[in-house]
This record gives structure tokens, C-alpha cells and sequence, in this order.
């Protein structure tokens, strides 16, 4: 029984220590749950003052963007009020300054006015005093000669003109002398003037090219095993080659311009190359002689294009480039025919002539001189039928005959070019007569020995020392070439007249080619 009371009291007391730890823990719960409540709730006011301050912020931002807009916006506009003030300002200035100048000149017209007006004046009271001149001495006339007024009339007006024919006579002669003074003192003037826009520059020909060379070592390859090279190269070229002490250097001679520019093109390409034997050479020349003829059509395409002439035909293009290749009195034929087309145009631009067709002309003056030294007849013919020939106009045809002694120009444009041609060739230092004569004693030389119908070609090198003709090889054997070498010796002592001798070498050459195929 007691144990039974025992185990009921235990129960009760267990219950009641549960029930007491239930409640406690439920408080627990209850604070805990208040706690979390709380710090929600804090947390919640907390990301609220954020928001809050974040807001207010990106609200101070976008007042401040809108308030620099509005600034920049009102700066501007002052920027432009500004400027349109500086305008309306200077616009007032320049209104003032016409202003200003429209008073002095209403003062400066009205002085003159004032001035004609007194004047006027003067040239009235004068009239006045002069008839009443003329009316005294027609009474005097009158009273000592006891004329009629018609007869004293009359009287007057024969005096009156035999005064005024002396002084007509008199003011004549001076208005002839004076228009003579003019007249000479004008063509100086426009001479001086014409020669100052030239500007063109007298160039010395020479007959000789230098040719750089890399090195000392290319002297020896340019001669060749036992001076083979150097034999080709002279042969086809027919320029002298000299080798000497001069360091990294080599010298073309020839008289022939275009030969020694088909040399020179030759040599420089052998030494680009490396490659320096005959067949090499006969290559690199063969192809310097077509690189040569382009050049020549650009040449003669850019001193047209210089001088402002367009529409000229490709032949004649050609033969005005073949002038920079040519020499006539001591100088480059190009730079005295481009000399001469200035001259001209300027003379023609200061008489009111056509400055296009005198330049024309003057280019064209001496085109004659380019066409092939075997070519009958003198240059001025030939340059007269090779203008005709392109259809060229009657002034330029003109210009040309005027070197004729017997032909008299029939144009304006004509006389100019006579007169550029006198004022190029008359200058100190211009005219090299002693280079004409030894280049014309060489084209001799040469003629003579093309003459032969065996004879393909001759070249006369060592300054007029040598002629070197390429026999056909066809039309004489070995032996026909010695007889040829003594014909052609034999019509140079008849024909001509030189210092020293004269080597003649004949070459005959044959060649075999064939293809394996």
C-alpha cells in the first residue's frame, strides 16, 4: 500500500516537475520566438533606412546630373549670345567704318564739286576775257586795215590756221619720235621679260657617261677572260668602254647620245645582274635598245604635258623625245627647243597671239634634227615633211621653212620663233662650234661607211680614231671583208679631212643555232 502511494506521489510529482518543465520551455519558446520577432523586425527597419537612404541618394544624383545639364545648357546658350553679340558688335563697327567712309567720300565729292564748280568758274571768265580779246583785235584789224569784218575775218582764220598747222607738224613729229622711243623701249622690255619666264637652263653635252661600280672587283668581270666582255660590249654598242685608274668607276665615249644611253642602260643592268658574258651582254643591250624607245615616248609625252601642247601624234611625240638624245649648238636639242617654245609663247602671249600654237612651233623648229642621219635631204626638210605629214598647221610649217635664207615668213608666229631661235643661240657660253664640227666628223665617218651595201653597221669610236663596221655576213666571205676594210679606208682619204689616222676594223660574224628538242 505504501508502495503503491509512493509510486502515485512519484507520478504526481513527476507530473508536476513535467507540466513545470513544459511551461518553462514553452517560455523559452515564447522569448525566443519574441527575440526573432525583435530582431525581424529591426532587420526590416534597418533594410527600410537603407532603402530609404539609397533613395535619396540616386535622387540627389539625378538632381545633380539635371542641375549640370540645366548649367551646361545655359552656358551654352550664353556661349551663342555671346558670339551673336561679338557679330551684332562687329557688324555695328563695319557699319560704322562704311559710315564713315561714305562721309569722307560725300566730303572728298563734295570738295571736287566745289573745285569743278570754281573751275568752271575760271574757264568762264577766261572765255569771257578771250572774246573780248578777239573782239579788240578784230576792231583793231579793222580800224588800222580798213577791212571789212568778213575780210578781217577771213584774215584771222588764214593766220589763225597756218599756226595750227605748224604746231600740228610739230606735235606730229614728236608723237612719231616718241612712239619710236616706246616702241623700242617696249620690244626690250617684252625680250627681257620673255627670257626671265624661260627660266631654261643651258645644258653642256658631253660625249661621255661615267658608270658607278659596287666595287674594284667588278672592273675585272667587265673585261672578261682575255678581254672578251669588253669586246662584245663595244661591238654591239658601239661605244668606247675605258677602264682606268679612276676608283669604282667606268667611262662611256661616244658622240652618239642615244648610243651611249643604250650603253649606259646596258652596263648598269650587267652589273645589277652579276652575270657578265657576251651572250649576257648581247641580252642586256637588246633589251636596254626597247627600254630605250619606251622612254623616249615618255619623254617626249612629258614635255608636252610641261609646255601645256596636247593632241600632237604619237610620231611626232617620238621624234620631240629623240631631241633629248641630239646635240645643236653645243646643248641638249630638247632644252633649246623647250627654251625656244617658251620664248615664243611668252612673245606671243604679249602680242595677243595664240601661246599654244607658238610654243608649238617653237618646240617643233628644229624637229628636222631627230630623224636618222642616213635620211636624204637637210633637216629642215625633213622636218617640214614630217610635220605635213601629221597634219601639222600652216604656222608651224611656216616656222620651220623660216630658217631658209631665201624663204620669208608668211606668219606672226613664224617671226616670233626666228626671234626666240636668235635670242637662245646668241648668248655668251650657248654656241660650242668646235663640238658641232667634231660631231659632225664623226656622223661623216659613219655615212661614209654605211654607204657600202655589204656594210650593216659602223660605229665610230675612239673619239674618230676608229671606225668599227659590222659586215653582213651573208653577202662577203673572210676574205671580201679584208677588200672591204681597204675600199672603205680608200673613200675615207678621198672624202675626208682629219688629224692622225683612222683604224678601220671590220667584223663578220656567223652564227649557228639550233634547238634540241
Amino acid at each position: 500500500m505504501v508502495t503503491i502511494i509512493l509510486a502515485i506521489i512519484a507520478i504526481v510529482i513527476s507530473f508536476v516537475a513535467g507540466k513545470a518543465i513544459q511551461t518553462k520551455n514553452f517560455e523559452a519558446h515564447i522569448k525566443s520566438a519574441n527575440d526573432s520577432a525583435e530582431g525581424i523586425i529591426k532587420e526590416a527597419q534597418k533594410q527600410a533606412d537603407n532603402t530609404v537612404k539609397e533613395a535619396s541618394l540616386t535622387a540627389q544624383e539625378k538632381a545633380h546630373e539635371y542641375r549640370s545639364e540645366v548649367e551646361k545648357e545655359l552656358k551654352q546658350r550664353r556661349t551663342e549670345i555671346q558670339k551673336q553679340e561679338a557679330r551684332l558688335l562687329q557688324r555695328e563697327e563695319a557699319l560704322d567704318k562704311k559710315d564713315t567712309a561714305f562721309q569722307k567720300r560725300e566730303s572728298s565729292l563734295s570738295r571736287k564739286e566745289q573745285k569743278l564748280s570754281r573751275e568752271r568758274q575760271n574757264i568762264a571768265k577766261q572765255q569771257d576775257n578771250a572774246n573780248t580779246l578777239i573782239q579788240e583785235r578784230q576792231a583793231e584789224i579793222q580800224r588800222v586795215a580798213a577791212l571789212t569784218q568778213e575780210e578781217a575775218r577771213d584774215l584771222l582764220l588764214a593766220e589763225t590756221s597756218k599756226q595750227l598747222e605748224d604746231e600740228r607738224a610739230k606735235m606730229v613729229k614728236e608723237s612719231y619720235r616718241q612712239a619710236q622711243q616706246d616702241a623700242d623701249q617696249n620690244a626690250k622690255d617684252l625680250m627681257v621679260q620673255a627670257i626671265q619666264q624661260s627660266a631654261a637652263d643651258v645644258v653642256s653635252e658631253t660625249t661621255v657617261s661615267v658608270v658607278t661600280l659596287p666595287n674594284e672587283d667588278m672592273k675585272g668581270r667587265i673585261i672578261g677572260r682575255e678581254g672578251r666582255n669588253i669586246r662584245t660590249f663595244e661591238t654591239l654598242t658601239g661605244i668606247d668602254l675605258i677602264i682606268d685608274d679612276t676608283p669604282e668607276a667606268v667611262v662611256l665615249s661616244g658622240f652618239d647620245p642615244i648610243r651611249r644611253e643604250v650603253a649606259k642602260m646596258a652596263l648598269e643592268k650587267l652589273i645589277k645582274d652579276g652575270r657578265i658574258h657576251p651572250a649576257r651582254i648581247e641580252e642586256m643591250v637588246a633589251k636596254s635598245q626597247k627600254e630605250l624607245t619606251q622612254r623616249i615616248q615618255e619623254i617626249g609625252e612629258q614635255t608636252l604635258f610641261d609646255l601645256g601642247i596636247h593632241s600632237m601624234s604619237p610620231e611626232l611625240t617620238n621624234h620631240v623625245g629623240m631631241l633629248n638624245f641630239k646635240i645643236g649648238h653645243g646643248q641638249n636639242l630638247l632644252a633649246h627647243s623647250i627654251e625656244v617654245a617658251k620664248l615664243t609663247g611668252a612673245f606671243a602671249a604679249e602680242l595677243g597671239e595664240d601661246v599654244t600654237l607658238a610654243k608649238r612651233a617653237g618646240l617643233l623648229h628644229d624637229i628636222g634634227k631627230s630623224v636618222n642621219n642616213g635620211t636624204e635631204g637637210s633637216y629642215v626638210e625633213l622636218g617640214v615633211d614630217l610635220v605635213k605629214k601629221n597634219h601639222e598647221s600652216f604656222e608651224v610649217v611656216d616656222a620651220i621653212k623660216a630658217y631658209h635664207a631665201d624663204h620669208e615668213p608668211q606668219s606672226i608666229i613664224a617671226e616670233l620663233v626666228t626671234v626666240a631661235e636668235k635670242i637662245t643661240i646668241s648668248r655668251p657660253g650657248e654656241h660650242s662650234d668646235s663640238l658641232e664640227s667634231y660631231v659632225h666628223r664623226l656622223e661623216s665617218l659613219e655615212k661614209i661607211s654605211d654607204s657600202f651595201d655589204d656594210v650593216e653597221k659602223s660605229y665610230a669610236i675612239q673619239a674618230g680614231r676608229e671606225i668599227r663596221v659590222i659586215a653582213k655576213p651573208d653577202n662577203i666571205s673572210d676574205t671580201q671583208s679584208i677588200v672591204l676594210a681597204r675600199k672603205i679606208k680608200k673613200k675615207i682619204e678621198n672624202e675626208m679631212k682629219y688629224p692622225g689616222h683612222i683604224k678601220v676594223t671590220v667584223i663578220r660574224e656567223t652564227r649557228s643555232v639550233e634547238y634540241a628538242k
